[in-house]
């Protein structure tokens, strides 16, 4: 049998997801969105969001949409796959450098895979310049599901990139031959990253930082200097991880979920040499996108929360931690009946939003 009902911290109690002490409101910023996917902030208040179908936008301020951007690569849009994250370069207001991740076609439509792209956005140009892929997922796999996709910079420069393993393959997550269920370490103009940790250890790939992941969908720099993501995880499950160099994080052989319709996945919850999560929700809450409060616009008592949006519930969670410990997991905006596929937090300290759905939505996070 499975835990109890509701979310856990890695001792094992549980930590039930409450609503809000607090009420929340969501400014709609601008509308019209297909299924944004991605957000990244621009000079002078503008954003740059990414559409799924394999679009790219910039905002402006008062919420008019610009035309789609020229000179993205192929993207393989069907499902779960499409353009999906973006992320602007550290030293943008230099390079006018971005990265983006999309789920990329094989030669001979042989399957597909996820890749990763910089490019420069040259001010008011109509198309992308420098466009340059990165990184390519290998193997590719005829799927449409579990592409992960989400890009983090590290205050070094180098780039975090999460991989989900397709669905169909998810033994492969525990391979060290192939790319699939994994967290990569890039450098920002391609190739592994220096001092990764397999980069030396014979038949593993020197891109590699974690393995044993399922399909995480949210990542973000944490205020203690290290990467913190979400992944969903199958029928309950879903976690939150801070992947540590060299670690297995354990999928398929242990999980909190179960098999869709009943069933045990694996060993079980706990293995050596597999790392717990930090936290877990059961049922899954369908996890994306993921964002750190630093700012103090909210006031004292949310700074430093951690915020995840939820696809399956339509709501924003707010997690309260100590010692890098969930105490407490509140939900806000659940009568705003939008899924949540990514939260930001924006140079001016707002949290924005973007919710999944035809006509999709930017939104600002008022308190």
């Amino acid at each position: 049998m499975l835990a109890s009902s509701g979310a856990h911290a890695q001792d094992g109690a549980p930590v039930q997801p409450v609503a809000a002490r607090s009420r929340a409101s969501a400014e709609v910023v601008a509308s019209g969105l297909e299924h944004p996917w991605g957000l990244a902030f621009l000079p002078g208040g503008r954003f740059l969001v990414t559409e799924r179908p394999g679009r790219l936008r910039v905002v402006e301020p008062g919420g008019r949409l610009g035309p789609p951007l020229a000179g993205l690569p192929q993207v393989a849009a069907g499902g779960q796959g499409g353009l999906l994250d973006v992320i602007t370069d550290a030293d943008f207001a230099r390079n006018r450098r971005i990265f983006f991740c999309y789920s990329e076609p094989a030669p001979e439509g042989r399957g597909n895979g996820t890749a990763l792209a910089s490019a420069t956005l040259a001010p008011d140009a109509p198309a992308l310049q420098d466009v340059k892929v990165l990184f390519s997922q290998s193997p590719k796999v005829a799927s449409q599901l579990h592409f992960g996709c989400r890009i983090v910079q590290a205050p070094d420069g180098n780039l975090f990139l999460t991989l989900g393993e397709r669905f169909s393959r998810k033994d492969d997550a525990q391979r060290l031959d192939g790319h699939l269920g994994k967290v990569v370490r890039l450098a920002p103009t391609g190739g592994a990253a220096p001092g990764n940790p397999l980069a030396s250890r014979a038949g593993a790939l020197p891109e590699i930082w974690s393995w044993g992941h399922r399909n995480p969908q949210g990542a973000t720099w944490g205020p203690d200097g290290r990467l913190w993501i979400h992944e969903h995880g199958p029928q309950g499950g879903d976690e939150i991880n801070r992947p540590e160099p060299g670690r297995n994080y354990g999928w398929p052989v242990i999980t909190y979920g179960e098999n869709y319709g009943g069933g045990r996945i694996g060993e079980g919850t706990a293995k050596a040499g597999m790392e717990q999560p930090l936290h877990y929700w059961v049922p899954s809450i369908a996890p994306s996108g993921m964002a750190f409060l630093t700012s103090d616009r909210y006031g004292a008592a949310w700074k430093g929360s951690l915020f995840v949006g939820s696809l399956k519930f339509a709501r924003l969670h707010r997690l309260e931690l100590r010692d890098a410990r969930v105490v407490r997991d509140e939900y806000l905006l659940d009568d705003l009946g939008a899924r949540i596929r990514d939260v930001r937090q924006g140079p001016d300290g707002w949290l924005y939003l973007l919710t999944d759905s035809p006509d999709g939505q930017l939104l600002r996070l008022k308190p």
